[in-house]
């Protein structure tokens, strides 16, 4: 593409409508709210450390399931910051150490290694190497301060690095060319450990090499010995990273006995376990001040148990020290240490149970005060305090089996973090339902003859009466509330309708199988929250499709493996459920009319469909892709007692281009104007065809991007276009809405001047569809009422194809999740809502900055400016005044989905991924709806005071009135 060397003009700037301030300051927290979120802690990456060593305060850290690195402040639990560690939302993994009293931390993920400040979280150098990263350890002891170990797995080979703590560079590295499976790696004053598996699958042996912590150097190279017990590398539960436990701990595969060996050596102890043992866990605390001792924690079917082991470094002896009992119900054991001093703490159901490692009595306990649900704590960290005296305080922090994040302090709840809305894959709006009575009222009115309908609803408003007394009474509140201008909206706890249409529910599915219903009219309160246990052990919930039913009030949530759930909408509960493997897997599933009503149909793998009952056949044409990148459409036909899918027509993008996107249009997406005014009065008609979809194919090879906008009901290819240069490396997506549609990509434009230059960057490509290139002129079908598209484009009364009009802009960054904003009847103007990754912030551009039909090169006419348009500039600003979030930070968002008010002007939006956030916008500013400004009360005096003047002044005006007529001459 070719593009004039121009900026950004201010006459565009001047153009831009004052609905590009898209919150003002008074509104935030007021009609927006956001969950900031981090993710399910991970047991293994999350601790509590000092930022700085000046300071005894400390932060609490963590590496989240979803690849989020963040500090939390532990005497609120508010967000300190945080970072994607991997650029991107993971699926768990990952590393994070501290250094004890030092500023940075040490994180990796895959192939990199990197370190972060601990108060500020920026980060201080990265490191990209070859391999995937299996472990990373922080070397405490070394000859200028404090390093980094890491364990790197590479094409056959193992490989061990020594990096620098303080600028990032390798010091030494060791590579150890085999098969073995790396597995963790430890450091004492002087020597590392790198710990391997040998053998095969099933029949593993633990190897341990010994390294010189100076030059990386081998020392030596110890087999352990552990074939028949070792099966994979998940059954060695536990290496010590230091000399404060030096050891390496497995088990065997029927759980009867604990391994241990003391690195170094060559021999192992065993001790035996309980015989009803399900898992276990070793703790143990990781500064080489504290002693070395650790916990052994054993789950039963009953309940757990643990087990406290002592080390003699002298003599390389494992001895057992006491045993803590079997409670009732889960626990979660944690370690902390002060100096030498190693303290576990247990966290029950009912109480927090302090213990040292040196004695078995208890330091301290504190009966639980959580509410009335039980906790369910699955693991977590502590700090123990020792105050004046024999007396102690804990803080403890768990992560629940309901994946909420809580601290405890003696007791006592501090806080709790709603982690569990993190890593959402799905969701949808849902309507507030009706009462049940009112329901079957109304429709039972609906089917009986007109006279009956009559008498029941004239003994229904009778009965209404009762309501009467309260109505009455709450008139002087809500006169009082009007005068005075406080929120109409204000949230009672209940969930019930509003007159504006924002009180809303929004259903949410997580990766983890959990549900949730969250009140949109209430800052996103949570309302209910579900395991759904439809997800197969071990997997993520890979959602393919959520469906809300508004007429039955019923949420079908269907996932990839074939299994589904059906829920009610505002409470949650289960009407039914089906787990996998009892229906084929999907690729997704599809809303369809049928003489039942809407229904999700299942789309099973390679685009297939299968047959369904007579009442509940799609009565539109059904579209599906095949894993070869081929879209098909398919119509129901009577079969017998059946209907069958019945292919009509097939798409295929050109050799060698894979389709990376499909833009489908909203189920709401109403038409207000059937044409566009022009400025010199003449009407450009839209190209308003529902049937059609936009399909972006990109050649990898050729760096060739193409759209494609297809009718779904006859398969036949509308428009299409091509772009050269395009970044098949980077996301691509569309959108599409009324008469238009919009895709974004990464890609080369040329400079038109006097030097041509090549340059890359983040495009969007919008196209208008019209029914004529010329205005007054309704093309080929003119006035007809009715077209087909199945007719053949050459018949006179055919569907023509439309006219297209597009522009190209260069955006000043990245966007991506795009989504159109929504009113009720579809008369504002509409905005493209989209995320921008890179500030982390939700973007409302106007719908009349990406005008296609902007002049290029000239300055609008006059009659052009009276539309509206403005000199085409391809630059665009995303200016922060169009900014949906304010100043929220809001991560990770996966999709935004926008939904109607009742007010025309007011628009829902809700986003969420890692983040949730949620927020009303005016296009087309509050037209309905008075202002938070608008001062009432001074409205009423106004109006009180003319009032009471009309009063006061009517006698003196009937009086001067009677006196002019006595005075009047005769």
């Amino acid at each position: 593409m070719h593009l004039p060397l121009q900026a950004l003009s201010l006459s565009v700037l001047l153009a831009l409508p004052a609905t590009v301030r898209a919150v003002f300051q008074d509104e935030v927290g007021h009609i927006d709210y956001h969950h900031e979120l981090l993710g399910v802690p991970q047991r293994e990456t999350t601790f509590f450390h000092r930022p700085r060593t000046t300071e005894k305060a400390s932060l609490l850290y963590t590496l989240s399931d979803l690849g989020v690195l963040g500090a939390v402040n532990p005497s609120n639990g508010a967000v300190v910051w945080r970072q994607l560690i991997a650029g991107n939302v993971t699926d768990g993994g990952g590393f994070l150490r501290a250094a004890e009293d030092q500023t940075w931390l040490a994180g990796a993920y895959g192939s990199s290694v990197s370190s972060w400040d601990a108060l500020t979280g920026r980060n201080v150098w990265s490191l990209s190497l070859n391999g995937v990263i299996k472990d990373l350890e922080v070397m405490e002891i070394t000859e200028r301060g404090k390093d980094v170990l890491t364990l790197h797995q590479e094409n056959g080979a193992t490989v061990a690095r020594r990096i620098h703590g303080t600028d990032g560079h390798v010091v030494w590295e060791h590579k150890e060319v085999n098969k073995d499976v790396p597995l963790q790696v430890s450091a004492s004053l002087e020597k590392v450990f790198v710990v391997t598996l040998h053998g095969s699958l099933l029949s593993y042996d633990v190897k341990v090499i010994v390294l010189d912590t100076l030059t990386g150097k081998k020392l030596d190279e110890i087999p352990l010995g552990t074939k028949g017990d070792v099966h994979r590398p998940e059954d060695v539960m536990f290496v010590g990273a230091n000399s404060a436990a030096p050891i390496v701990a497995w088990t065997d595969n029927a759980m009867t006995k604990l391994s241990v060996n003391v690195l170094g050596l060559k021999s192992k102890q065993e001790f035996p376990l309980s015989a009803d043992t399900v898992d276990v866990e070793i703790h143990a605390p990781h500064t080489i001040q504290s002693s070395p001792h650790f916990l052994v924690h054993s789950r039963t079917k009953a309940g757990s148990r643990a087990d406290v082991f002592h080390i003699d470094l002298k003599s390389n002896a494992i001895t057992k020290a006491y045993e803590l009992p079997l409670l009732q119900g889960a626990s979660a054991f944690s370690t902390s240490s002060s100096g030498a001093n190693v303290y576990f703490t247990r966290v029950t159901d009912d109480e927090v149970i302090v213990t040292s490692s040196t004695s078995h009595g208890i330091l301290g306990r504190w009966s639980l005060k959580v509410g009335a649900e039980k906790l369910g704590a699955l693991h977590g960290v502590s700090e123990v305090i020792k105050k004046s005296g024999d007396s102690y305080a804990v803080r403890t922090v768990v992560v629940t089996d309901s994946d909420d994040w809580i601290q405890v302090v003696n007791g006592e709840l501090a806080w709790t973090r709603l982690e569990g809305l993190s890593g959402a894959v799905a969701a949808t709006w849902a309507e507030i339902p009706e009462s049940e009575d009112l329901a079957r009222t109304l429709e039972a009115e609906a089917h009986s003859n007109p006279w009956s309908a009559y008498v029941h609803r004239v003994n229904r408003h009778i009965n209404d009466l009762q309501y009467l007394p309260n109505y009455l009474q709450s008139i002087p509140k809500r006169l009082l509330s009007s005068i005075i201008g406080s929120e109409t909206t204000q949230p009672t706890g209940e969930l019930t309708r509003d007159n504006f249409g924002f009180n809303k529910l929004v259903i949410l599915a997580t990766k983890r199988g959990k549900l949730y219903g969250l009140d949109a009219g209430n800052h996103g309160k949570i309302v209910w929250s579900k395991n759904t246990n439809e997800t197969p052990s071990g997997k993520y919930w890979d959602v393919k499709a959520i469906h809300a039913d508004n007429a039955k009030g019923l949420v079908t949530v269907r996932g990839s493996e074939g299994q589904f759930i059906i829920v009610k909408s505002d409470t949650g509960k289960t009407i039914e459920s089906m787990p996998s493997s009892l229906f084929p897997p999907i690729d997704g599933a599809v809303v369809v009319d049928s003489d039942v009503g809407p229904w999700l149909l299942p789309i099973e793998r390679d685009g297939k469909l299968a047959d369904v009952q007579l009442g509940w056949a799609p009565t539109q044409t059904v579209v599906t892709r095949t894993s070869e990148d081929e879209i098909q459409g398919f119509k129901y036909m009577k079969n017998g007692e059946v209907a069958s899918p019945v292919q009509i027509w097939s798409f295929a993008p050109l050799a060698g281009q894979q389709i990376v996107n499909i833009a489908t249009r909203p189920q709401h997406d109403p038409i207000a104007s059937i044409g566009r005014v022009l400025g010199d009065r003449t009407v450009k008609y839209k190209y308003l065809n529902p049937n059609t979809i936009v399909v972006a194919a990109i050649d990898n090879k050729a760096s060739i991007f193409s759209t494609y906008l297809l009718d779904t009901v006859s398969g036949e290819v509308l428009a299409s276009s091509s772009y050269e240069g395009v970044d098949p490396n980077k996301d691509i997506s569309c959108t599409i809405s009324e008469n238009w549609f919009l895709c974004t990509y990464y890609g080369q434009y040329q400079l038109r001047d006097s030097q041509p230059q090549n340059l890359k960057g983040y495009q969007a490509v919008i196209s208008d569809l019209y029914e004529s290139e010329v205005a007054n002129d309704r093309g080929p079908l003119g006035d007809a009422a009715n077209f087909s598209s199945l007719d053949p484009v050459d018949f006179p009364t055919g569907p023509a194809l439309p006219s297209v009009v597009s522009k190209t802009f260069i955006l000043s960054g990245p966007i991506s999740s795009l989504a159109v904003t929504q009113t009720r009847q579809g008369i504002a103007i509409r905005q493209l809502l989209a995320y921008m990754p890179e500030s982390h912030s939700i973007i409302g551009i106007p719908r009349t900055l990406l005008e296609p039909r902007r002049p290029v090169g000239r300055d609008p006419t006059p009659a052009e400016q009276e539309e509206g348009l403005m000199r085409y500039a391809p630059a665009i600003e995303l200016d922060p005044r169009m900014t949906v979030t304010h100043s929220r930070d809001v991560l990770g968002v996966r999709e935004i989905l926008a939904a109607p008010a009742v007010l025309e002007s007011t628009c829902l939006v809700f986003a969420y991924g890692v983040d949730v956030f949620g927020s009303r916008v005016a296009p087309s500013l509050a037209f309905d709806l008075l202002g938070k400004g608008f001062n009432k009360v001074t409205l009423v005096a106004t109006v009180v005071a003319l009032f009471l003047g009309v009063l006061g002044l009517g006698p003196m005006v009937r009086k001067k009135q009677i006196n002019m007529r006595w005075h009047a001459p005769m």
